[in-house]
């Protein structure tokens, strides 16, 4: 198993497919089409979101969904610097942890499951951008489905049983301009109230409760000797429920104006619900009830902060288990690597817990 899927692996990683480049992006849906078909016997149904490629593999309204991404942090070129290589028992490339490695391992196990009338796998091409145009794809898809598998990668092979949702802001300060030297007095300062905004959004937090925001670039005025009239602030956000998420939401919108004269604009706003153990915890027991069965290692799970498409689908209330590809680390640097031995287990796991809840589905 390892050498066919290394061989396909290889054939993912040498097609670059950065989330700008739309036409690298449909070569590489070339790539995993031809991959795809050989194993499962069908090609996918092709469409386009925002003119990146969709693929889907296996039937319409499958009982469990596999999601996948094409698309990579790296931009064309990265592979001369990064090639394509074995060593060590690890896998390098540009795009092998984040996800390549997981579409692979995908179209593998629905190949060896036994529930392939059951199964189907999504994959679309802007996930590194937060999925703005395939977000209603992938919701859509999973109306319907008993539950939803990611194949993101993890470090240390947990799984992961909660993510955080991710909200983004752009706050804009409109001001009025003055000379600073002559008379400051008639301006309204966009600097100062950017300044005192930044506090106030960061007393938002609530660490206790995991609710993070962080403002992270800030640009305000144009010359050293004019009172700024424009300025603004993005702002990250991360919480573990959606209350939270409100809260901070609710709270940003009203911020008021810290200096008199100043306007502000919200822009942004909340982009993924959270994953919530909740939604993942049966899927999670499940998962490790087949790795025993199987003779994997134990799982473990991990909550994490980043964001990925399986919180879409967890927002919906569908079941949904993450982190089921690649096993290594080094996610979106050149350095990003995957464990060889791990490809085999993982597939084997994946083919188990496919078959496991489909037969729950028909039963």
């Amino acid at each position: 198993m390892h050498d066919l899927m290394l061989a396909d692996l290889e054939r993912l990683i040498c097609c670059e497919s950065p989330s700008s480049d739309l036409d690298a992006l449909h070569r590489c849906a070339d790539v995993l089409t031809g991959i795809g078909t050989t194993y499962l016997g069908q090609a996918p149904v092709r469409t386009e979101a925002g003119g990146r490629p969709v693929l889907r593999f296996g039937p319409a309204d499958p009982a469990v969904l596999l999601l996948g991404h094409l698309d990579t942090v790296h931009p064309i070129g990265t592979l001369e610097q990064t090639p394509y290589r074995v060593i060590d028992g690890r896998v390098y490339g540009p795009g092998v942890f984040d996800m390549k490695v997981g579409l692979v391992q995908a179209v593998h196990a629905m190949a060896a499951c036994t529930a392939r009338d059951d199964v189907g796998l999504l994959v679309t091409a802007d996930e590194e951008l937060g999925s703005p145009a395939s977000r209603e794809v992938i919701e859509s898809a999973a109306a319907r489905s008993r539950a939803v598998l990611v194949l993101e990668a993890s470090v240390d092979g947990r799984l992961k049983t909660a993510r955080k949702g991710v909200s983004t802001y752009e706050l804009q300060f409109t001001g009025r301009a003055a000379h600073a030297g002559l008379e400051p007095e008639k301006g309204a300062n966009t600097s100062l109230a950017l300044a005192q905004a930044i506090l106030a959004v960061s007393d938002l937090a609530d660490t206790s409760v995991g609710t993070t925001v962080t403002p992270t670039v800030a640009r305000s005025g144009v010359t050293i000797n004019t009172v700024p009239d424009t300025a603004s602030v993005a702002i990250d956000v991360r919480a573990a429920s959606k209350d939270e998420q409100e809260r901070v939401d609710k709270a940003i919108r009203a911020l008021p104006s810290p200096v008199d004269g100043v306007s502000i604009a919200v822009l942004g706003g909340i982009n993924r619900p959270p994953l919530e153990e909740s939604l993942s915890a049966e899927l999670f027991a499940l998962a490790q009830d087949v790795a025993g069965e199987l003779g994997l290692p134990p799982l473990e799970g991990a909550h994490v902060g980043g964001g990925s498409d399986g919180n879409f689908t967890a927002g919906l209330g569908i079941p949904t288990l993450d982190g089921l590809g690649a096993v290594g680390n080094g996610a979106h640097t050149v350095h990003e690597w995957a464990d060889v031995a791990a490809l085999g287990e993982r597939t084997r796991l994946l083919t188990g817990l496919i078959d496991r809840i489909a037969a729950g589905a028909r039963g």
